[in-house]
Parts: structure tokens; sequence; C-alpha cells
């Protein structure tokens, strides 16, 4: 056999343990099959050659199936596939403990330990042309991808589809959005996996720029339950130049399998060697917690490259943003028309008199957010084109640098300036990624020259390039060309409608926010299910951060006299609890502030609330029903409690057992009252303060559709002479 592949470079340090194994065989077929045990021996993989050398996997979890061999396999165009005809050509495996600090996040320090099994395969029909496919065994679960190196008889390729396959154990509970190319912001179903045919047309409603995938299929994070208690939850990281990945249901088998987004003529992505897949993952855990608490995905992502991350800062922010859809108070657009082009005369156009990012209007929210310590002002509709924005599929929608002849740039940058006050700018791009890079740079260079030092991208709409999807290789491409771009000017970024995340946040650390999924503006637009927030941190935050807007306390929206009947459907301090359960470094305080002037108790605590963490304590949790989470403030002797519910009341349990040892803090308690309800008496709250130390433990009530939310600080010891302790 002439194939001879090289060892891997091993790079020793101080800080990380790592032994490699390796085991070489010249047969057409390695016999025994290869297994690794994670390092606390809970789960156990195990690979092997199938007839016709097809590769396959097994994975168990303290003795029980979580995947029954399932195969692997990548097809191409114009090339042999590699799916089959391969022999075991060399096998290493490696143990690694070591552990580093995310420039922003829910813990301090993230350790990564894991073993390792790195599989070499050959085809000899193909010349000996091989492939390698890297697992990862972590405590917390499995993450592999296929890697294709740099060699004489393989440069480039093109992908037709890959054959990943998830052979599920059983029929399981599932928490599912249906396949789309262009949107995951559906609402959740849940239902048994063989349900799934019969509630699926129920499920994909009409959506903007929607493109459900034809075969049965569900987006990831794909989060799960078995009938014997454990949770699964599948999902990918690392997506890098590779369309993102949605899953085909079988039914009646129970298999789920990759299906990856096609671009403009069906392929699904171009490669070039040296090269690799994301990682496939799959977290396991017989703990709701744990599967919360599971920083897996961030671990299989690449340090940042960034030399400097000092200019990436945690914000908390409002906006002239939540007006734009309760009660048609104020619009984006400045103009009647409904028919513009860029390079006209804006000052011509005839004013609708609801244009909400003015002057006037801005003042007032920078005004509040100076008095409210408040680090930022997003605003929305401030540039020229917002009148035919949306459906006509047009290139060149915003030049992201002309105002509005009522926003003036530069007395407003200087008026923020004087109150301490960042203003976060917007970048709509009507999803003419086109239009947005040959724009970037100026656009870029516009916001340094103003003073902004954060951005809101947006991609509603039909992607351009034509026949391009959100969730393609190109788009995932353009996203990471703006996070790297933005990076040079210093500048970060939050992402709406942008492909879901995947851990890249620890990559690209000024990619610090996006919202990909159905988040609060949905809220004035049919309404979220109370269970909803309840499913979102073991879906799509199980990839990252989620701009999620909440902070919503006039949550019966015909208070703003339409004689609509349109509610946020939660009480005042569940929109509290989300500061904490729902993560995010870039946290807004999405209400008007007339709200939140009418109940200044209750927004103190979002006042108070920090935004970046030492410690996150995952108190309690069952995805679809309730979340209750503590989090250490970063470098500071404060913590902050989240807990919330679906449509049913229940009573939490929180443990302070994560306090310092021997001393007491003061909690304030927000808390639902007793007679409140989602869709009755949602402001009907209580704050209550009392002393707690490591062994206080607190039985709280919350409503249906409700929350808690508590601040524990320290306190001065003739306030604490006044308080119970419990």
């Amino acid at each position: 056999m002439n194939f001879k592949p090289k060892n891997p470079l091993i790079q020793f340090s101080l800080a990380r343990k790592l032994v490699w194994f390796t085991f070489v065989c010249a047969t057409p077929y390695l016999v025994q099959a290869q297994t690794i045990t994670s390092p606390n021996k809970n789960l156990s993989l195990q690979f092997e050659l199938k007839d016709n050398g097809i590769p396959s996997y097994q994975l168990s979890y303290k003795g029980k199936s979580v995947i029954k061999p399932s195969t692997l396999g990548i097809e191409v165009k114009d090339l042999p596939s590699f799916m089959d005809g391969f022999s075991i050509a060399n096998t290493t495996q490696a143990s690694v403990d070591d552990s580093w600090s995310p420039v922003m996040g829910e813990e301090k320090t993230i350790r990564n330990n894991y073993n390792e099994l790195v599989v070499t395969l050959a085809q000899a029909k193909n010349n000996n042309r091989y492939i390698r496919i890297r697992f990862r065994l972590f405590n917390d679960g499995l993450g592999f991808r296929y890697e294709f190196p740099k060699q004489t008889d393989l440069n480039y390729f093109v992908i037709k589809e890959e054959h990943t396959e998830f052979q599920l154990a059983g029929d399981h509970k599932i928490f599912w959005i249906p396949g789309d190319y262009d949107t995951n912001e559906y609402a959740y179903t849940t239902s048994k996996i063989s349900e799934i045919p019969g509630q699926i047309k129920k499920a994909t409603v009409y959506m903007n720029a929607q493109s459900p995938i034809k075969d049965l299929a569900v987006q990831t994070p794909s989060m799960m339950k078995t009938s014997d208690g454990l949770y699964i939850n599948i999902h990918e990281a690392a997506l890098i130049n590779y369309p993102a990945m949605s899953l085909t249901v079988d039914p009646t088998t129970l298999k789920m399998s990759s299906h990856l987004t096609p671009d403009a003529v069906g392929n699904k992505g171009y490669m070039q060697t040296d090269t690799q897949s994301p990682w496939r993952t799959i977290v396991i855990s017989d703990k709701a917690t744990e599967i919360l608490a599971s920083k897996m995905i961030l671990n299989l992502n690449e340090p940042t490259k960034y030399k400097d991350v000092s200019w990436i800062k945690p914000m908390k922010f409002i906006g002239v943003w939540w007006e734009y859809f309760v009660a048609g108070k104020s619009t984006w657009a400045y103009g009647k028309e409904n028919n513009v082009k860029l390079g006209q005369d804006f000052s011509k156009l005839t004013p609708n008199g609801k244009h909400g990012a003015t002057n006037e209007r801005v003042k007032e929210y920078i005004d509040f957010a100076s008095k409210n310590n408040i680090d930022a002002v997003l605003v929305e509709g401030w540039n020229v084109g917002w009148e035919d924005w949306i459906g006509n599929w047009k290139e060149e929608v915003f030049d992201f640098v002309t105002s509005y002849p009522d926003f003036d740039v530069k007395a407003l940058r200087e008026y923020a300036a004087s109150k301490g006050v960042q203003i976060i700018m917007h970048h709509e791009t009507s999803g003419s990624a086109t239009n947005y890079e040959r724009r970037l740079d100026r656009a870029f260079q516009f916001m340094n020259d103003n003073g902004y030092n954060a951005v809101k991208t947006g991609y509603v709409g039909q992607i351009i390039p034509r026949g391009e999807h959100h969730d393609g290789q190109w788009m995932v491409n353009h996203y990471i060309h703006v996070a790297e771009r933005a990076a040079n000017y210093k500048i970060m970024i939050d992402s709406h409608e942008a492909v879901r995340p995947t851990g890249l946040n620890r990559t690209y650390p000024n990619w610090i926010a996006q919202e990909s999924a159905r988040g609060t503006e949905f809220e004035a637009m049919g309404g979220l299910t109370p269970e909803h927030t309840t499913i979102l941190p073991f879906t799509r935050l199980m990839g990252g951060p989620m701009d999620f807007t909440p902070g919503i306390f006039q949550t019966d929206l015909s208070y703003y006299g339409t004689g609509g009947k349109q509610r946020v459907n939660t009480t005042l301090v569940k929109q509290l609890a989300y500061y904490v359960t729902m993560y995010s470094p870039l946290q807004m305080a999405a209400d008007i502030p007339d709200n939140y002037n009418r109940f200044p108790d209750a927004f103190q605590f979002i006042k108070d609330v920090a935004v970046d963490w030492d410690n996150s304590y995952i108190l309690e949790a069952e995805p679809g029903d309730y979340i209750t989470i503590a989090r250490k403030a970063k470098g500071k002797k404060e913590w902050f409690v989240g807990g919330i519910t679906d449509e049913n009341s229940r009573t939490a349990t929180i443990s302070f057992d994560y306090l310092p040892k021997g001393t007491q803090y003061i909690a304030t308690i927000y808390a639902d009252a007793k007679d409140a309800n989602w869709n009755e008496k949602p402001q009907s709250y209580s704050i209550t303060k009392v002393i707690v130390t490591s062994k206080s433990l607190l039985k709280q009530y919350l409503a249906p559709g409700g929350g808690l939310a508590i601040s524990i600080k320290e306190g001065k010891a003739s306030e604490m002479k006044k308080l119970k302790k419990i």
C-alpha cells in the first residue's frame, strides 16, 4: 500500500495535557471497531467500517444507546464520492484538558476537556485518495467533522450532499421548527418524531423570504427528550465556508440525516483542500440543566486571532424600534412616496408625519439613556430608502451613509457624546448582500467618523445575489466577512435574520449577538406562546447569544388605542427574568421609555442587571416548561436570578449555595402577584427585600406565563437590621 499519511503536528504547552496514540493498518479493512470514551466515562463512541467500506459510528450514554449505527459520507459532483470503498489507513487518539477565557460570556473560564479519535480513510479505488474524520468526545457530548487534506488527487470538489446520519434509538419528544433555507423565525412545535408529518403543514406558516425544504425536515439546534429521561441536542459548530445543515426526518425508521442548504444552481458547497466541514454536534445528558450549561459548541470553535479585543464590550441599550411595531406610533420611512431611488433629493419627499428617527425623538431617547445609565441608543429608520425597502427584490435600496432631512448625524453625535451615551448604527440590507458588500467600507468609515462603535445589521427579504439563500455557503461567508471587516474598524456586530449561530462568537468576538429566531417583534405580529422562551435556550441559544429584545412592560397592546386585541403573552416580571435566562452581552430595554417611567421600581432591575458574567448556575430546567438560572456579574459581588414558566403556574425552588459562605446579602425579589396572569393582570407584581446566605432556600410562586427576578447585593448593616432572613 503506497499511502503514507503524515502524523499530526503535536504542540505541547504547560496549560494543555495532551497524549497521542497511533494505530496503523495496511489491510483493506480494519475488522475491529475503534472505541473511545468521554473523560468521565459516561459517553462511549464506536467507529467502524461496514460492508463495502462504508464509515459508521454509534454513541451511547451510561450504557443507553443514543445514536444507533449510523453511516457517514459526502457525495460530490463529477468526481468519485466520499461514501464507500474506504479502508482505515491510520487512527490516532488524544486526550486534552485545558481552559480558556472568553472575551464576554456566561463563564469567566471555560474548561475544554475531551478525548479524540482521528480516523484516516483511504480509497484504494481512487488512487488512495484520503480523508479524515475527527471525533471529539466531551463529558457533555460529541463533536465530529470531515477533513480533506491537500493531496495530489484532491484539490477542488463540489458537494452534492452530505450524508451524515443520526439513527435515533426511539420515538423521542422533539421541539422543532420546519426546515427552511431562509428563515428560522418559526414558532416551535412539540411532538413525537413520528408525529412531525401530520403537523408540518400547520407549523410552516407564511414568513417573509421563506423557502421551506421540500423533504420532511427540521432545523437545528434540534432538542429531544427520550421516554426514559435522556436529553439530546443535535446542532453544528464552527460553520465556516459551508452551508448550514438541516435534518431530514424519516418518521418510520426514526433516522435523521444532514441536509445542506443549496446555492442558486443547486450545489451545496465549493471546496478547496486543505479544508473541513463544520463540526456535527450531539449534546447529551440525563439532566436538562446540563444541556443548558454545556459549552461544547464554543469549545469546538477556534480561538480568536484578534490581537486587540479591548474595544469589544458588552452593552445595554434602548432604541427607536418598538414604537414602529405598536399602534402605528411611528414609522421607519420619512416620505409618503412608495417609489424612491438612491441619489434623489429626499428633502423633496412629502413627509408622512410619522417618521420616528427625528432629531427631537432621538434626543428624548438619549436623555432617558443618560438619566438611567443605559449605554447606548439604537436608531432605526435614520437613513434614506425606507419608503420601498421591502418586497421589491431591489438591489440598491440603502447607501448606509445618507440620513433623512430630519436626522442630523453630526448634531446628534455631539448631543449623545455630551450625555455619555453611544448611538448604535442600523444597517438594514433588505437581503441585498451584494449592495452591502460594495458599500461596506464606506459605511464603516462613516461610523468611525461619527462615533458609532456597534451596528445592528438586518437581512429582511430575499437574498441578492438572486437565488442564494440566507443559510447557503455564499451568505455564510458574507456574514463572516462583515464581522472580520468590522473588526478592522473596531466595530461590533449584532446581526438579524442571519444564519443561526454555531459558536463563532468565540472566533469573531465582535459578532456579539444575533437574532436568528422568533424574537420579541413577533409579540406584535401574532404573539409568542408562553412556552416559547422556555424552549429557545435549549434550541437557538445553544449556538450563541440572542438579541431577543426583552423588557416589554406594556403587554396589552390595545393600550395604544388601535382597537386591536394583540398582546405580549407574558407577565411584566417574566420580561425582567429574560435578562438572566436569555443570555446576551448585548441587551435591549425594548419598550418605549414612557412605559418604563410608569413602572420605575420594576425598571430598576433592568438598570441593575449585568450583561457579562463570571459564573452561571442552571438551577432548574425542563424544555417547554420552565427555566431558572442564577449568574454572578463579571468582576462584582453581585448575583442575579431569573426564572420563567410556560402557560402553567409553578413554584420555583431557588438555592443560593453559590454565594460566598458566611456572608449575608440583600436579595431584592421581583415576583408575580398571586392574581397575575400573562393575559389577565400581567402588570401585577410585588417587590420585597430579604437577607440571604449560601444556606438560604426560597420557594417562589410564578404566575401562568410568568417569572421571577432577583438581584443580590451587599448591603449596609443598618439596612439589614430591618429585613427578614430566609
